[in-house]
């Protein structure tokens, strides 16, 4: 174990160097002083498990201040911070010394962007492996996912600078700025130097970094990232690749640095750490972009952004009493239209649960019609404002030519510089959409709005989006709830589930925070759960198609397997992990309700 002299919050390296001194010569008292470390390649000397066990076992996991663009200026470098974020890129992998031995003593530069030792020339030393991904704040996420980990509080972390690191923050702030570009040149005052590659950094980088009122600009206005302003490369160790996937949502735990020197090493630099850096992240410089160098890290899920989430089990009997609740909630906010709030309930609660072939198993995109432009002012506004407070991540995309002309709505691949740039589409799995295409009037679409219009209409259809890279194309499979508000049926967006919208009043729609918490544990468990069909009531409802189809001829497989989806998820709603016989003639029973509407 690491003695009690490492802070693992302030000092984390102290830890990790620790651990690897101790694992180093026990590994050589076993070998015999032959090769002791190169079992450590790829693989844990325990260092994370001592991390692990401070986060998740003795509520460490508080004290760690989460990292984001407010408070950048505020926390120390090589200190440990959590990062929540989306996997925007995936930039492949990175060469680094990861250990060497310093006379008689083995050395590890592992968490770490330069080694904090002299390394002798020539020296016995290991080159290992480390996978690098860009990460950016969740597209779409809402402000109150952000309470549920909201970390110590970082107007103290300033507590952490040394009386000469406040004094070079006073200097730095009469100190000329640092002007690098995106190609990582740049011009400086006379203070500056010139380094290795032609870079110029000013003296007051540092200092600048670490002042509150000075934060540097991030990503230098990336265009990879349109509109974006905070990023983060994160360095993950010992992790086969496919644990980390495109547009996953994970929480990274790890030693933060963010050090403009690093942008480009200087000419006389002996540090052979930085002839192995990736020339892909050129266009991602330090001084810019933080790392963090990934100790922990986890996927997360809607249940990870609860604050309280309660501690019982999900009975059906509970579920049915937050049902209620919720559907009467929803019935308000859709103007007393209680057959548009069942519908609503089963949009928001279906999510993909299988693919067979070209088939998606799970999804029910939901269109309202009967909206207008005044009409969702206002229901479309409290639509909008309850997901915002009810669900993790969600947009709303004004469908009108304009924006099919102009929006870039497809990532596409920069092969010049070996970047994803990012589009409107590139999603998180759970993401919510809602299209109002109350916008669209006549008028031409350009060949782009053409393009983007058969992305849509393929990402409501199949739950897939494309990608360009270029030379190909690549469908990447999501997990998006879609939702049109229109005025009529959209021949744009084809829906699963077509709703003629009918309020009767506006009423006033209050919630409290306890009752938007129970909704958000209820809508998030009620996704989870597994779902199965007994043979019996499977042959029952089999046998009900088959006299369906018999009496209307116009019913398809499409929409048959539709209604099996929707039973599937109202038995969900009250808890239930298999469909009943009484479940299916509640879904019978919304369908003719629907389509009376719809006559």
């Amino acid at each position: 174990m690491v003695g009690p002299q490492y802070d693992l919050v302030g000092n984390p390296l102290g830890a990790v160097r620790s651990t690897f001194e101790r694992a180093a010569a026990a590994a050589a008292a076993e070998s015999g002083g032959h090769e002791p470390v190169a079992a450590f390649r790829g693989k844990d000397w325990g260092a994370s498990e001592v991390f692990r066990s401070f986060l998740f076992e003795q509520g460490g996991l508080d004290k760690v201040p989460v990292l984001d663009e407010s408070n950048l200026g505020l926390i120390k470098p090589n200190t440990l911070v959590r990062f929540r974020g989306m996997v925007q890129d995936m930039l492949g992998n990175e060469f680094y010394v990861g250990a060497f031995k310093d006379g008689s003593t083995w050395r590890t530069n592992k968490f770490s962007d330069s080694s904090p030792f002299s390394m002798p020339h020539p020296c016995d030393s290991h080159l290992w492996e480390r996978h690098l991904f860009h990460c950016v704040p969740v597209p779409g996420q809402n402000s109150w996912t952000r309470e549920s980990s909201p970390g110590p509080d970082l107007r103290r972390m300033a507590s952490c600078l040394t009386s000469e690191q406040r004094e070079k923050r006073k200097r730095g702030a009469d100190n000329d700025a640092m002007d690098v570009s995106e190609s990582g040149s740049g011009k400086t005052s006379s203070s500056s130097k010139k380094t290795k590659d032609g870079v110029q950094i000013s003296n007051s980088s540092v200092e600048m970094s670490m002042n509150e009122e000075h934060v540097p600009e991030m990503n230098g206005g990336d265009h990879h990232i349109p509109g974006s302003s905070f990023s983060c490369l994160v360095k993950v160790y010992d992790m086969p690749e496919s644990q980390v996937k495109l547009n996953d949502v994970s929480e990274f735990i790890g030693v933060y640095t963010f050090d403009p020197e690093l942008a480009a090493p200087s000419d006389n630099s002996d540090d052979i750490m930085f002839d192995l850096m990736e020339d892909v992240t050129a266009q991602l410089p330090p001084s810019k972009v933080p790392r963090l160098h990934c100790l922990v890290w986890r996927n997360l899920s809607a249940h990870d952004f609860l604050s309280r989430p309660p501690a019982v089990e999900p009975s059906p009997i509970l579920l049915r009493g937050i049902r209620q609740s919720l559907l009467s909630h929803l019935t308000l906010v859709l103007g007393k239209d209680e057959l548009a709030a069942q519908c609503l309930l089963l949009h928001l609660l279906s999510r993909l649960r299988n693919k067979v072939d070209v088939v998606t198993v799970g999804r029910l995109s939901l269109n309202f019609t009967g909206f207008n432009r005044e009409s969702v002012s206002i229901f479309g506004n409290q639509l909008n404002n309850l997901f915002q407070r009810l669900l993790p991540y969600s947009q709303v995309i004004p469908l009108s030519i304009e924006y099919l002309n102009t929006a870039t709505l497809q990532p596409r691949k920069d092969n010049q510089s070996g970047r994803l740039v990012t589009g409107v589409l590139q999603l998180p799995q759970g993401t919510h959409l809602t299209f109002d295409e109350t916008l669209l009037q006549s008028g031409s679409l350009t060949s782009k709005g053409v393009e983007n219009t058969m992305l849509l209409k393929n990402l409501m259809e199949s739950q897939k989006v494309e990608y360009d890279f270029e030379f190909y194309k690549l469908e990447m499979a999501t997990d998006v709830q879609l939702l049109t508000l229109s005025e009529g049926k959209s021949n744009i967006l084809p829906s699963d589930l077509i709703v003629s919208f009918r309020p009767s009043s506006v009423p006033a729609v209050n919630a409290s925070s306890e009752e938007l918490e129970s909704w958000r544990w209820y809508l998030a468990t009620v996704r989870s759960l597994p779902q199965s069909t007994e043979t019996d009531t499977y042959q029952m409802i089999q046998d009900e198609m088959v006299n369906a189809m018999r009496d209307d001829r116009s019913l398809g497989c499409s929409e048959l397997s539709r209604w099996l989806t929707m039973a599937q998820i109202m038995a969900a709603s009250f808890g239930e992990k298999s469909l009943s016989m009484e479940h299916w003639q509640m879904v019978k029973e919304l369908e003719r309700l629907r389509k009376e509407r719809l006559q």
